[in-house]
């Protein structure tokens, strides 16, 4: 048996089948999606986008091939399986919406995923995935570590770490791989509980190192002079001066404002208040365009200049 990538083959026949039965559909459990959730700096929840898988025995007698192709459609997942025995071609179309495949793992975020468990050494216990069996359906899938031990792999003897994955089929018996991890997660060997063969690498991969993550460096805090820095100066005078030009045209369009507070600074000097506040407020309250005039009577209790003068809203005078 082998399994490559390749492009969708033209359908032959197509039927679709419905994804729901009568029974309610698989759910992951917490631990699986929060163990996805943990990936996120890996990918998005390893979230499924598009594949296309091949399977095929050759026989002599009655050759089979088996086309899988997974893809994201809006808000649901298209699975087209297309089953090919001797010259019979069968099509098979299922729809899967998107909220219900919630923790789904494809096989290929299975390979990832394992890599994630070699690195960690330690598989997520007791977290229920979902996945799909050999006839298509959406069933449960488990996976469970069985420790670690030495394999011949050419003429060197590695370390490491089994991985045995179960997919529980609903209407079939399961299904159980075991696969043989290598500390920086390549697959050294795979093995199909109940089958008689295996594939297993021959030759000794370059295992990646794990990466060291230097600290950041520290800077320290210098404090800032702007004045001894050139560039910072010069911009504080260019801007200085470009205020200066700004507000002496101001003022010569509106000599009225230096009269005015000329005369304020005035009366200020000569009245000599010790609510500079109040006396400001009460100065510039005339020139207010929705102030009132102010009543010729007023009462010894004089209101704030912050108020009204409306008689109606001020308080009763004696």
């Amino acid at each position: 048996m082998s399994r490559k990538v390749q492009p969708t083959a033209p359908r032959a026949q197509e039927h679709q089948l419905s994804a729901q039965e009568s029974r309610p559909p698989p759910e992951a459990n917490a631990e699986a999606v929060r163990f996805l959730r943990s990936l996120r700096h890996l990918s998005w929840n390893l979230e499924l986008m598009e594949q296309h898988s091949q399977e095929f025995i050759k026989f002599h007698i009655l050759p089979m091939e088996r086309k899988t192709s997974l893809l994201k459609q809006d808000d649901q997942l298209v699975m087209t399986r297309s089953i090919k025995e001797g010259q019979e071609v069968k099509t098979e179309v299922a729809f899967f919406p998107w909220h219900s495949i919630t923790g789904f793992i494809s096989e290929a975020a299975n390979l990832v995923l394992l890599r994630v468990m070699a690195w960690r050494q330690t598989v997520p216990s007791n977290a229920r995935f979902l996945a799909l069996d050999t006839e298509g359906k959406l069933c449960y899938s488990t996976y469970q570590a069985l420790g670690s031990q030495a394999i011949q792999v050419g003429h060197q003897q590695v370390e490491v770490f089994t991985v045995e994955q179960t997919v529980h089929s609903e209407e079939g018996i399961p299904m159980s791989c075991q696969f043989y991890l290598l500390p920086d997660g390549h697959v050294a060997k795979r093995v199909q509980v109940g089958s008689p063969g295996c594939c297993m690498i021959t030759k000794m991969p370059i295992l990646r190192e794990e990466d060291e993550i230097e600290p950041r460096p520290a800077f320290e805090k210098k404090p800032l002079v702007w004045e001894e820095d050139v560039e910072l100066y010069s911009r504080f005078m260019e801007r200085k001066e470009e205020l200066r030009l700004s507000h002496n045209s101001y003022l010569r369009q509106h000599p009225e404002a230096h009269a005015l507070i000329s005369d304020f600074l005035l009366f200020l000097l000569l009245r000599q208040p010790a609510d500079v506040v109040t006396f400001a407020a009460d100065f510039f309250g005339p020139f207010a365009v929705r102030r009132r005039p102010t009543p010729s009577l007023r009462s010894s209790n004089r209101p704030s200049p912050f108020r009204s003068l409306d008689p109606e809203c001020s308080p009763s005078e004696g």
